[in-house]
């Protein structure tokens, strides 16, 4: 009788302090713009990712089910275009979830998942190695927003680095490429497998965005409670409501929190006053065309990039060689 293949154990490293002192700074200064605005990472405290993980089964909200469908249909062709036994890096990784139904076909040499909390991280990846036993696993806690630079426990080159969901349209155009450029270094001779939103019609996107059992606007308000205990500030949810709409010139979508009357939001040591109207930009997700996005690829250093699209043609998985 063959010996049971030995269950290994994933490797947790936690490279991200919270300087609550520097949050407060980073969020108060925002506030005093003259335009209102802050990093959309401050709509993800607890509540915020179960908010937006129920947004995902929205039948408005499209990426995230027309993404799976394009890596169903398409995993091994993709799988031909990566490097074989390559580290398959999970930028963004959450629960894992998505990378974890690509393992079978891509066949990485181990699995490296990034997200803010390695703790977070830990309990995805304990029940991950019960189902892949001799996979070597490692979570890494940075937030990766702003520099993208892997530590040694992730293992030498080549490797896969995959950024799914669309993350990327967070990035102005400006800052996509900077973060491509680190991602280019960082997969060691790999590749890169990025999925991107495409430009559509505007009464696809924005129910997308603005839903009308008003999930979305649940996920942007909250803001303002992590706001408050982040922060110090004194935010009512009774005066904000939520608005989102396709700057088309910009080729983005844009939320914002509006005030309905004119009011001022204290904390510690300072105030804003906001007249009616006057709103927040909480976030922004950038809508690509085909040929832009591969060539700001190849602007950031790589090559060859190929892809793959659903028939409507709403959404594009890119392979890029670094």
């Amino acid at each position: 009788m063959p010996a049971a293949t030995p269950t290994l154990a994933p490797t947790l490293v936690q490279l991200y302090r919270e300087d609550t002192e520097q949050v407060r700074r980073e969020l108060i200064a925002g506030l005093c713009a003259p335009a209102a605005v802050t990093s959309p990472k401050y709509l993800y405290d607890v509540l915020g990712s179960k908010l937006f993980e129920a947004i995902t089964e929205l039948p408005e909200y499209y990426p995230t089910r027309v993404e799976a469908g394009i890596f169903a249909a398409n995993a091994p062709a993709m799988a031909a275009h990566l490097p074989a036994q390559a580290a398959l890096v999970d930028l963004g990784a959450g629960n894992c979830a998505k990378a974890a139904r690509l393992f079978e076909v891509f066949r990485p040499a181990r699995y490296v998942a990034v997200d803010i909390s390695a703790g977070f991280l830990g309990q995805a990846l304990s029940g991950l190695q019960r189902q892949f036993p001799s996979l070597a696993m490692v979570g890494v806690g940075m937030d990766f927003s702003s520099t993208l630079v892997l530590p040694a426990e992730a293992g030498p080159g080549p490797r896969t680095l995959f950024y799914p969901g669309s993350s990327i349209g967070n990035f102005t155009p400006a800052e996509a490429l900077a973060f491509l450029r680190q991602a280019h270094a960082q997969c060691a001779g790999g590749a890169l497998l990025i999925g991107v939103d495409l430009v559509k019609d505007r009464a696809v996107l924005e129910p997308a965005y603005d839903d009308p059992l008003q999930v979305t606007a649940a996920f942007n308000r909250n803001m303002l409670l992590h706001f408050n205990r982040l922060a110090g500030t004194d935010f009512h949810l009774s005066e904000w409501s939520h608005r989102a709409f396709f700057n088309t010139a910009e080729s983005r979508i844009e939320m914002h929190l509006v005030a309905g009357r004119d009011l001022t939001v204290a904390w510690p040591g300072g105030e804003r006053r906001f007249a009616a109207g006057e709103t927040i930009h909480t976030e922004n997700s950038y809508k690509w065309r085909i040929d832009e996005f591969a060539n700001l690829l190849e602007a950031a250093g790589f090559r060859m990039p190929r892809h793959w699209t659903d028939e409507r043609g709403w959404f594009a998985v890119f392979v890029a060689q670094a």
